[in-house]
């Protein structure tokens, strides 16, 4: 087996190297009865009285360091804090490792630390730790930060991507594909006017939001593989199925044009400031109100509903039902 860019990039290659490499020789995967590596959800929990310390780990790679809306700073503080709020955890703290080529512009480095502080003091978490490295000239792409996160949430009350029941309301927090076909385009260099740019953005406080007026049973930040990942996720590790509205998914008509022109399904391509949100129908309403009020919250949308089949299907535009699947890997490379 050879490594290619499809194993890193979300969906079922990415899914099969981590069940067939990574989780068939690592043997301690959990503490204290939380959640572990093997139950692949977007944290780990370590219980610990009557708490739980929510972890998450990631490395980031994306190309280009600066895009629309962002940079490699923005979105490795950014996107850990997302991973530990989609568990329902409020972020505390965020360690960070960076790895520099040498050579690399000092004035480049300062802006990127800049823009991770900038992500650090919107949310409240605080960067507690970290290491740096530099590699000899041609060894590394530039770039690369790896940023760690802990939370706590109370013991018991850990949102799980595994929670989904029949009857619960899906809500998306807004528009689908931004981050992914931003950088696409900024990477073609495409010579038409727009103003896309990437939905990096910390999404806590959209969680926060719906936490507190109660009934969210699952929760995922649909990254890598975008929504079509994130909604199979959901339904598969849940045991349920969904059906879903097209027309009530929002996608930017920059969006829809960079996709055409390149043939690639938005609902593929990664956003990085989004939730997909599984709510008791109870509290559906409400707990979208409470969203359209937070940052980052104004466009959320109930888009469908779980049910007991099997499939994650989606009511097309046309009148028409599909199976949306999980993609074989998000067809934008190094997007975080």
């Amino acid at each position: 087996m050879k490594i290619g860019m499809s194993h890193g990039a979300g969906g079922e290659v990415m899914q099969d190297l981590i069940s067939n490499i990574i989780l068939s020789n690592i043997h301690n995967t959990r503490v204290n009865g939380g959640v572990g590596l093997e139950d692949l959800d977007d944290g780990a929990s370590i219980p610990l009285g009557d708490y739980e310390i929510v972890m998450s780990t990631d490395g980031h790679t994306v190309d280009p360091l600066f895009f629309p809306g962002g940079d490699i700073g923005k979105i490795s503080v950014a996107g850990t804090v997302n991973d530990i709020s989609v568990m329902g955890a409020r972020p505390l703290a965020i360690a960070s490792a960076m790895i520099l080529s040498e050579g690399f512009p000092g004035e480049d480095l300062e802006r990127i630390v800049q823009s991770m502080d900038a992500v650090s003091r919107e949310t409240g978490v605080s960067i507690v730790t970290g290491d740096t490295k530099v590699m000899e000239r041609g060894k590394l792409d530039r770039m690369v930060i790896t940023t760690t996160g802990i939370g706590v949430v109370k013991r018991g009350e850990i949102i799980r991507d595994s929670g989904l029941r029949p009857g619960d309301k899906i809500i998306l927090t807004g528009s689908v594909g931004d981050h992914g076909m931003a950088l696409m385009a900024f990477r073609e260099g495409f010579g038409f006017d727009t103003d896309l740019e990437s939905d990096v953005a910390p999404v806590w406080g959209m969680v926060e939001a719906a936490l507190e007026v109660g009934g969210v049973t699952a929760m995922k930040d649909p990254t890598r593989g975008g929504i079509a990942n994130a909604l199979n996720e959901l339904a598969d590790k849940s045991g349920v199925g969904m059906v879903v509205d097209e027309d009530m998914i929002p996608v930017r008509e920059e969006v829809r044009a960079v996709s055409e022109m390149l043939g690639i399904d938005p609902y593929e391509v990664a956003n990085e400031g989004k939730v997909i949100m599984g709510v008791d129908p109870e509290y559906a309403e409400d707990v979208l109100r409470a969203v359209r009020k937070a940052p980052y919250g104004e466009n959320a949308r109930i888009i469908g509903e779980a049910n007991q089949d099997s499939h994650v299907i989606l009511e097309t535009s046309l009148g028409g039902r599909r199976i949306l699947e999980a993609p074989v890997a998000d067809p934008v490379p190094r997007v975080c």
